[in-house]
């Protein structure tokens, strides 16, 4: 079945759009100017990958090797710094405890790892000061030893292992452990969501922040994702989805197209990758959608949460 198509705007009601944003942000002014006479961006003009012989102009792979090392920039400017709260919701509605096993695909920047490392060791932190509370009877000595030997455990025999398709992503993300100090309970694969590298029934989660939309066959990530998670399991998916609000998905959409790959140029200088991650959330299929999908890999007990009027839905499901 062909994508449902974004709707047209008038000419107008675009630039309009457009002036209002440059008044918002003088110099977007200019940047427009720039790219307009190069040729680069017409307002209204429809943003859609090109193709040849029915296959992208450029893959998906090539996109995120673009990306990579200005990914988490965009990320801040394409959402006005919101990602950040929504990967926060996503792990407290995980809700990890000391011991949890995790397999983060495409999660090659690191954001869902270090997050839940660090609830984790705030679990720990907490089931450990627990502890000494009912060990008052101890000396000194004996707390002290006690508590230094937890200490070395900080979470608890817990791991993440973070699983991404380019090695690009995966790069960056270690650079970013590196300095932020992130080691314990830490590891990172190179692998294909549809193919993943690992023995069934394994993981006690599965988490996929805003990369499921950009696997080529979603059912086979899907399959893999519960062939990989034990019984009992839980799939969480993090994606931008679709607004049922029509004022508000008619300003998502100017923004959308008409915005991001603008900023993709300025911050970047890649307007194609900007480009084409816009349109890749427009193909992506809706909530009800996507849950029958999960429910159809053998998921039980799916459900989902919109956030911000469904700009990004979080979908969960389990290995029962």
């Amino acid at each position: 079945m062909a994508p449902p198509q974004r709707p047209a705007y008038g000419y107008a009601g675009c630039s309009r759009a457009v002036s209002s944003l440059c008044l918002a942000f003088p110099g977007l002014s200019s940047w427009l100017s720039c790219l307009y006479a190069a040729g680069r961006w017409r307002p209204c003009s429809a943003l859609r990958l090109q193709h040849e012989g029915g296959s992208p102009a450029f893959s998906v792979y090539q996109v995120f090797e673009s990306v990579a090392k200005k990914y988490d920039v965009m990320n801040d400017s394409m959402t006005l710094g919101i990602h950040r709260v929504w990967k926060d919701i996503l792990v407290h509605k995980m809700n990890p405890s000391p011991g949890t096993l995790l397999l983060d695909v495409a999660g090659g920047t690191g954001d869902i790892a270090f997050r839940f490392i660090n609830y984790v060791r705030s679990a720990r932190e907490r089931q450990l000061q627990q502890k000494l509370k009912h060990h008052q009877n101890l000396s000194w000595q004996e707390i002290a030893e006690s508590y230094q030997e937890d200490k070395f455990k900080s979470l608890g025999d817990s791991q993440v292992v973070v699983c991404d398709i380019n090695k690009e992503m995966l790069k960056v993300g270690k650079q970013k452990a590196q300095h932020l100090g992130y080691s314990e309970g830490l590891s990172w694969v190179l692998g294909n969501a549809e193919e993943l590298p690992f023995d069934d029934d394994k993981f006690d989660v599965y988490t996929i922040a805003f990369g499921i939309r950009n696997v080529t066959r979603i059912d086979l990530a899907l399959q893999e994702a519960y062939r990989v998670l034990k019984p009992g399991g839980r799939f969480l998916c993090l994606e931008f989805s679709h607004v049922s609000n029509p004022l508000l998905s008619r300003l998502y959409d100017l923004y959308s197209f008409q915005v991001i790959p603008v900023l993709g140029e300025v911050i970047a200088g890649d307007w194609k990758s900007y480009q084409y991650l816009v349109e890749s959330i427009r193909r992506f299929p809706p909530q009800e959608e996507l849950k029958a999908m999960i429910e159809d890999a053998g998921f039980l007990k799916v459900d989902y949460q919109n956030l911000n009027l469904g700009i990004v839905a979080i979908h969960s499901g389990f290995k029962l």
